[in-house]
């Protein structure tokens, strides 16, 4: 067994530079004093032995931590967290890697990842993409800070920039009929559910019969369900209804055994449409529409028709307030209708502050003749 009096720290030479070995909790720790003259390793390792006996001693773990750790921690935490975006986390990482790859962590700067926005956009990268990048390495930082004990000491100060591409698409009611005609009968009741309701097409397409509550007139979205992992009730309106009514008859009598929602005419459940949506896109002069632009739609048809917003985010799942508003989209109608309810206010406020006005007004008329 080794004793107390063996674990005394020590001083030694690498090269010109004088190292210093201490204990801590009977762990072995090496640090180089950065200096050729003695006396500087001395004073350090009296500190360090002080620090360790006080257990103050600096996150040596810390300074030893690469990009390439927390990137492992990243899509750890993803994983443990059972996120839905895992591939796109992987992505990041991917597009990161080339650029911070053995990088230390406190090395990492906010120039150095200038320079990584720099390259990036001499790619022709967009800004919003970059963004998606800069914003994983945050949380990779913020995974590493959180931990015990910290695995870095600080995050890089990290600008985003400007995003001049965000999506404003929506659909008209005229254009959700006529796109709706154009798609096969297993494709209808999915898109007139995220006209609607403004669901997300992961949830929709992964909608299973345990979740419809068909007496109720109720969707339920577990935590596992949802993107955020919040539950959702999500209330079906009479046409909606009516197409589950019809799913359900149709899921009863040639496949009994399909647990999900929305199926193929072969009994398989829908991963994706995309050909079909272009196709169907292309019949109707639709041109540059996503499904996603249901999801504004819905949120803007919701708003529009008087719903609580507190309401439409509950049943739209949006999380914050901010990302809510980027959904709430005005369209040229919206400021046509704003405008005129405008002028019939000030019309109204006039003729109330001087009745006689219209009277007026037509006696000037008679009086010109």
């Amino acid at each position: 067994m080794t004793s107390k009096k063996d674990k005394k720290g020590c001083i030694y030479l690498r090269g010109s530079i004088y190292w210093i070995k201490f204990y801590l909790r009977g762990k072995a720790i090496y640090e180089s004093s950065k200096s050729s003259e003695r006396r500087v390793a001395e004073k350090l390792l009296l500190q360090r032995e002080i620090e360790a006996d006080q257990d103050k001693l600096p996150n040596f773990q810390a300074e030893r931590t690469k990009w390439d750790d927390l990137a492992e921690d990243y899509l750890r935490s993803y994983k443990i967290e059972g996120f839905r975006s895992l591939r796109r986390a992987k992505q990041h990482v991917e597009n990161l890697r080339p650029h911070f790859r053995g990088y230390k962590a406190h090395d990492i700067t906010t120039s150095t990842i200038n320079d990584f926005i720099d390259k990036q956009q001499g790619k022709g990268m967009s800004n919003a993409t970059i963004n998606r990048q800069l914003s994983a390495l945050r949380r990779m930082f913020n995974c590493g800070i959180k931990q015990t004990p910290p695995k870095v000491l600080r995050i890089p100060y990290i600008k985003m920039l400007p995003e001049d591409n965000v999506r404003e698409g929506f659909f008209e009611h005229d254009e959700f009929l006529a796109l709706r005609g154009a798609l096969s009968e297993h494709l209808k009741t999915v898109v007139t559910l995220a006209y609607y309701t403004g669901m997300r097409k992961s949830e929709i397409l992964g909608l299973r019969w345990n979740q419809v509550d068909m007496t109720e007139g109720l969707i339920r979205l577990s935590q596992k369900d949802t993107k955020t992992k919040k539950a959702r009730i999500i209330p079906m309106n009479d046409e909606v209804w009516s197409l589950f009514v019809a799913q359900k008859r149709e899921r009863d009598l040639e496949f009994p055994d399909m647990p999900f929602v929305f199926f193929t005419p072969k009994g398989e459940p829908i991963e994706s449409f995309r050909k079909a949506w272009t196709t169907a896109c292309k019949n109707v002069g639709i041109k540059g529409k996503l499904f996603h632009d249901f999801r504004r739609t819905g949120v803007r048809n919701m708003v529009r028709s008087g719903v609580p917003e507190v309401v439409a985010m509950a049943i739209s799942g949006h999380r914050t307030r901010s990302v809510f508003d980027r959904y709430n989209i005005v369209s040229e109608d919206d400021l046509k209708l704003a405008a005129k309810r405008v002028e019939n206010y000030t019309r109204a406020k006039m003729e109330a502050e001087n009745p006689y006005q219209e009277l007026e007004e037509i006696a000037l008329i008679e009086r010109g003749r």
